[in-house]
């Protein structure tokens, strides 16, 4: 098969679908690479290195696109990214696509099969595509938070640790999963007070147990988000529902209770955002004001901190982006957990949480698949 990776071309995204290591391992499968020339830019990897590890550099996306069988990125096809994908090819990368109908109808006009990182499953339950992303965007979030609070940056003023003898800041993390638990970890080791609200009564023992105190735990109620929330310098908002929209749980009456400067960080913003007012923002423009109260809201946190991330979703990519390139389509039908990440194929709609939050039919995978 031939493997394709173009340059991410979205607001200061410099990560890389595969890194020149991966690109190695594809090649030592038996199949051919091609990179578009600066992809790996972001990541201090030259076209001599991916050409070291075997790979064939390619003058423009348009080229990737065209050769390609398998196309390998990190974010979500841009527009004209997503007219230059045809059917019989496989999309391999972050969708996304529950808020964002334009895509979805974009994927579907191009017959693709699109697999989607964040909704590919492990035997726990977990989402192991999106796990090393999440675990950077948690510990991202209160690096953002601690600059959003400095006054010169539109926030109250307040140092997320204090000092002697001054109150630390209070962080409230909305959301025990994986980028609420490294957010926490961020926020403690930076000296401030931490609440994490849950709906799962086994997932706050598991938190009370892992930070043994040094966090409150309660549970996620209405009463007690807008009680935390009024009570807090930052909001981190740390929500999932695998494949569907994030739920808005801070909703646009509940900032006029909130502290004047007082940040929101939406990680779950990928999804549609937590907040009620939040909307997408970049790395070149990260915060917008609402009723006093600052909000970061970048769709692609991890994009800031490129050397690590690529290295760590090649890492969880990888083994299933193989058995792709190994077996085709037919490596979806031998492993159920790469499956659930099918969320187009050739027109149609095969992820349940896609499908009910766009109120679009659904068509089971595996029979999408075999037809």
């Amino acid at each position: 098969m031939r493997v394709g990776c173009p340059r991410e071309i979205k607001n200061h995204e410099y990560r890389v679908g595969l890194t020149p290591s991966a690109a190695r391992e594809y090649v030592a499968h038996g199949h051919s690479v091609l990179v578009e020339t600066g992809a790996g830019a972001g990541i201090d990897a030259s076209d001599g290195d991916y050409e070291a590890a075997g790979a064939e550099i390619a003058a423009d996306a348009a080229d990737v696109f065209a050769r390609a069988d398998m196309v390998v990125k990190v974010k979500e096809p841009q527009p004209h990214e997503w007219v230059q994908l045809r059917d019989g090819q496989i999309l391999y990368t972050y969708l996304h696509l529950a808020p964002d109908p334009r895509q979805t109808e974009g994927l579907i006009a191009s017959g693709v099969t699109a697999i989607a990182y964040e909704t590919v499953t492990d035997a726990r339950g977990g989402l192991p595509l999106l796990a090393p992303m999440s675990e950077v965007a948690g510990r991202l979030s209160i690096q953002a938070a601690a600059r959003a609070l400095e006054k010169a940056q539109g926030g109250r003023g307040v140092l997320l640790g204090g000092v002697p003898g001054v109150a630390s800041a209070k962080v409230v993390i909305i959301g025990g999963g994986v980028v609420g638990k490294e957010a926490a970890k961020m926020a403690i080791g930076l000296g401030a007070t931490v609440t994490i609200l849950d709906r799962s009564i086994p997932r706050l023992r598991e938190l009370d147990d892992l930070f043994a105190g040094r966090v409150h735990t309660r549970y996620s109620t209405k009463t007690a988000i807008e009680e935390e929330v009024f009570a807090a310098d930052a909001v981190i908002g740390a929500v999932l529902i695998p494949g569907a929209s994030a739920p808005q749980l801070v909703t646009r009456q509940m900032l006029s209770g909130m502290k004047k400067g007082a940040v929101l960080v939406d990680v779950a913003i990928d999804q549609g955002g937590c907040f009620e007012t939040s909307h997408p923002t970049t790395h070149a423009e990260p915060t917008f004001e609402v009723e006093g109260v600052v909000h970061y809201c970048v769709a692609n946190m991890p994009g800031a901190v490129p050397i690590t991330s690529a290295h760590a979703l090649n890492n969880a990519t990888l083994p299933f982006g193989l058995a792709l390139a190994d077996h085709g389509l037919a490596a979806l039908l031998a492993d159920p957990h790469l499956l659930h990440g099918l969320n187009v194929h050739r027109g149609q709609i095969t992820n349940r949480a896609v499908a009910e939050s766009l109120g679009r039919d659904l068509v089971d995978p595996a029979r999408a698949i075999a037809a």
